[in-house]
Formats: structure tokens, sequence, C-alpha cells
């Protein structure tokens, strides 16, 4: 860094009150009411060589100022390639803590800290290991959605799109553990003929659709396709004309000739739907509470203002552990070779 770069960058931490940021876990800061958010964010990315990765359940104003809109595979692939020296992640804490695991140098901005997911809480790394340690002839497949302190103790990652083709891939006589989405998990288990152990994880989001109310929905609009993510339950998976990865989603709504879909996912990718779809009809699956709606509270977290905050300040940023960073890049490389050998990448 240069020295007008390291001068810079001391009147950036005098700005910022440290206490506050990893109490709070974003910048609380006034913005100028007048000012053009998505014309500084542009500036800005030009200005730092930054690349802002979102994740498809981001809200709309953040997916429009990203340069790469996509699920778990397509973002870990993305972080992996990006030539940008700052990488401000949309979306939660541990595809942060992906990003950060595969690029050591470059610098990993998460617009809010405590942006966290209830799938990745419901795995603690200590309780896992114990798990893990009583199935001592197993591999251990987790899904990307856990934490650093997780794919540590994993052998392969998988995605969702990706997670089917990973497991065939390997002996059927290999015992698995899969870790931690319990209905996915079930569904690989379906779809294979296998028997993995499962731990017993889930998604907040996935897991509160209403079979009831989607039964309903399909009855009042009896040409639509009801369209379902793998980490739903077995109750809502089995009312899905198709089921796939987020990305997979997408396509299936832009190639198929239905009218209507009801989309059994988090309902930011409804937004991408629409967008390259605009003439079809997209209803969000209803959850099972007073709530109309099923956005991930985590995710929702981050907004276009923290967005801005982090890129103008450089904070919070994502640091990790080196000898953590080594362990959980292992079976992230594992997964990335076998996509590559599968003709995934």
């Amino acid at each position: 860094m240069d020295r007008s770069g390291a001068q810079h960058r001391k009147i950036l931490d005098m700005q910022i009150d440290k206490t506050t940021l990893a109490d709070r876990g974003f910048l609380d800061m006034e913005i100028d009411p007048s000012l053009d958010i998505f014309e500084e964010i542009s500036k800005l990315k030009k200005e730092k060589n930054a690349v802002i990765l979102a994740h498809y359940y981001q809200e709309p104003d953040i997916q429009d100022v990203a340069d790469y809109i996509g699920d778990s595979l397509g973002l870990a692939q993305n972080a992996a390639t990006t030539d940008a020296d700052m990488i401000v992640f949309a979306g939660v804490h541990f595809m942060a803590e992906t990003a950060k695991i595969l690029n050591p140098s470059k610098k990993v901005l998460l617009p809010d800290l405590k942006a966290g997911c209830s799938l990745s809480d419901s795995c603690p790394p200590p309780i896992f290991k114990a798990f893990k340690d009583k199935h001592p002839e197993h591999l251990v497949i987790s899904y990307i959605n856990c934490s650093a302190g997780i794919k540590a103790l994993s052998d392969i990652i998988c995605t969702s799109s990706n997670a089917q083709l990973i497991v065939e891939s390997l002996p059927k006589e290999q015992k698995i553990i899969f870790a931690p989405d319990k209905n996915l998990g079930g569904y690989i288990n379906k779809k294979t003929g296998r028997n993995m152990v499962l731990w017993n994880g889930a998604c907040m989001v996935h897991e509160i659709f209403s079979l009831e109310k989607i039964t309903r929905l399909k009855e009042r609009h009896p040409g639509a396709k009801m369209i379902a993510h793998p980490e739903c339950e077995e109750n809502v998976l089995a009312l899905a004309d198709f089921i796939g990865s987020t990305t997979q989603l997408l396509k299936y709504t832009e190639k198929n000739n239905a009218d209507i879909y009801i989309v059994a996912t988090e309902s930011g990718i409804l937004h991408q739907m629409q967008r390259n779809a605009p003439k079809k009809t997209f209803i969000a699956a209803p959850p099972d509470n007073a709530c109309a709606c099923n956005d991930c509270p985590h995710m929702k977290l981050n907004t276009l203002e923290k967005l801005y905050l982090c890129m103008k300040y450089e904070q919070p940023e994502l640091l990790m552990d080196e000898e953590l960073r080594l362990a959980a890049k292992l079976p992230i490389d594992r997964m990335m070779a076998i996509s590559r050998e599968l003709g995934l990448v």
C-alpha cells in the first residue's frame, strides 16, 4: 500500500468505532439522503477494484447492483476465480467465509456480520465432532450451508445442485454422514437409494411452508407448476412438479411453458424469475404462520445502505484463522475437483 493509501486507511479506521461495529455487526452511520447510492456503489467498485457477489435471496436493490447473482455453487465458483482485490459478499456469514477460504489474500467484506444462518447454527462444530467420532468408518459430506468449523470436519462439500451427483460418484458401499440439512440429505437418500446417516439440522425458511395453504393454492390455480427446493420437508416435496437448487428452479421457470408457478423457497428468487420471464406469474408458497411472506430474516439483514457503507469504509471485514482456513479448504477443493470431473463447471 502506498503512502496515500495508508493515510486513507488510517482516516477510515479513525472514523469507525470498532466496539460498536463488533456489537452491532454493521456500520451504523448516517447517509446523506440526497446521495445516489446506486451511483456511489458503482464508483466504489471501480475505485477499489471490488466485486459484489449476491445470493438470489437478497433484496432486489442488492441483486440489481451485484456483479454476479447466484446460488451457493455459483457463488463459490465466482469467489474462486475473481481477479478483484475486494470481495463484497451480499449473503450470509458462511458464504463470506467460503469466499475468504478461497481467497486468503483478498479483503472479504460482509455488510452485516450478524447475517447468520439457521441451518448453519443448527450444527455446532464441537457437538458435530462428537457425532462424527461415533461413526469412524463414515465419510462426511457437508452441504455448503455450514460454518468453516463444519467444513474443516468434512471430507467433501456439496451444494443442492451437485449433492446427488457427488454422492453417486462414491462407491455404494461407502458409509456416509450427511450434514447439516436433514431434508436435503433425506431427499438425496431417496434419489440415490443410499442410507446416509443424517445430522438433524434444517433451514427455518424451508421448514415453515404450509401444506394446507399450498394445496389450496394449487386448487385455485390448477394449471400452476409447484416447484420446490430440496431443503423443504418431504411432505412439501411430494406436492412438487419440479425439485431443484435455486439456480435449477430459475432455469426451469424460464424454459417451462406454464404461466403460473408456486415457488417453495426463499422469496428473494422471485425477483430474478420475474426479470427473466416477465409475462409469467410467480407466487411465493405460503408459510404456516401469520405472515404472508417466506423471507430469510438473516439474508434480509443486508441492505443497500449497509452495502454502501461497507464498501466505503471497508468494514466489517471477515477474518479467519489460517489453520482453520486450510482445513476448511480441502473439502471445498474436493467438491470443485469432482464437479470438474462430472462436467458441472
